[in-house]
């Protein structure tokens, strides 16, 4: 689904505010009640958002966002995080990109890099950087979830932990105000935790929309991490973190676009 700019800003209020009314929307876009509900179906349909009466709520902390709605939210700041994210890597180097819409965008990033090794388990990313002959992409085996093409389980475990490499980029659904990584399938966290523990330098990649998200699985800690890349960081817990862990933190607040 491609989501509207007015969709986008829908999500995000429902995000912040946990539901959204029709007759509220409908005044605050100055459009009619009847082109806010077919909005709100819409969303629903793709199960960006839970229809309600008169309106909408956002998914709880145990429901994930689909696929393609996720793609489209925050997609310029994920853009930007992704080339930023690419300037910390030198060509020659060996590197982990792990699930996510935030990682994908490293990957698409990286075509002007050459001799790299690319670890993935990621189907999306190994299909995009196969076409560039400059970098050699390794992909784990293992179970592939058809909603995202992300490859989970055991197999891609114990697949990771057969690498030491130079760089790790990972995402989180979600970060807490006390630095947890978290996400929603168990599965796929300890395929991240695998990935975490067999680099020398791990990239934290996740926009701010991930700071008003919560989700319950824990893939670790912001203390873990060496770089944590966003468009803007407006937790001051988090940014106490970064300082106390000697983290990285940068934000591009929209300087590559």
């Amino acid at each position: 689904m491609f989501l509207t700019d007015r969709q986008i800003e829908i999500v995000a209020i429902a995000k912040s505010s946990g539901r959204v009314l029709v007759e509220e929307l409908a005044s605050r876009f100055s459009v009619t009640p009847q082109t806010i509900r077919k909005d709100l179906n819409d969303l629903c349909d793709a199960q960006v958002l839970t229809r309600i009466h008169g309106g909408a709520t956002f998914p709880s902390g145990t429901e994930n966002v689909k696929y393609e709605a996720r793609r489209q939210i925050a997609a310029s700041e994920k853009q930007a995080i992704g080339i930023a994210a690419v300037e910390l890597i030198p060509s020659g180097a060996s590197l982990f990109i792990n699930i996510g819409t935030t990682t994908e965008a490293v990957g698409e990033a990286l075509a002007n890099h050459h001799e790299l090794m690319v670890i993935t388990n990621n189907i999306n990313v190994a299909n995009r950087l196969r076409l560039l002959p400059a970098i050699e992409v390794v992909i784990a085996g293992g179970v592939v979830r058809g909603s995202d093409g992300g490859i989970v389980g055991e197999a891609a475990v114990d697949f990771i932990r057969q690498f030491k490499v130079d760089y790790a980029v990972i995402g989180a659904s979600a970060i807490d105000i006390d630095g947890a990584l978290l996400d929603y399938d168990f599965r796929e966290v300890k395929v991240a935790q695998a990935i975490i523990a067999n680099a020398r330098h791990v990239i934290l990649v996740a926009d701010s929309t991930k700071f008003e998200r919560t989700a319950p699985v824990r893939i670790g800690q912001l203390s873990q991490v060496h770089t944590f890349i966003t468009d803007r960081c407006p937790v001051p817990s988090i940014r106490n973190l970064c300082l106390e862990n000697n983290v990285k933190l940068i934000e591009t607040n929209g300087r590559f676009r």
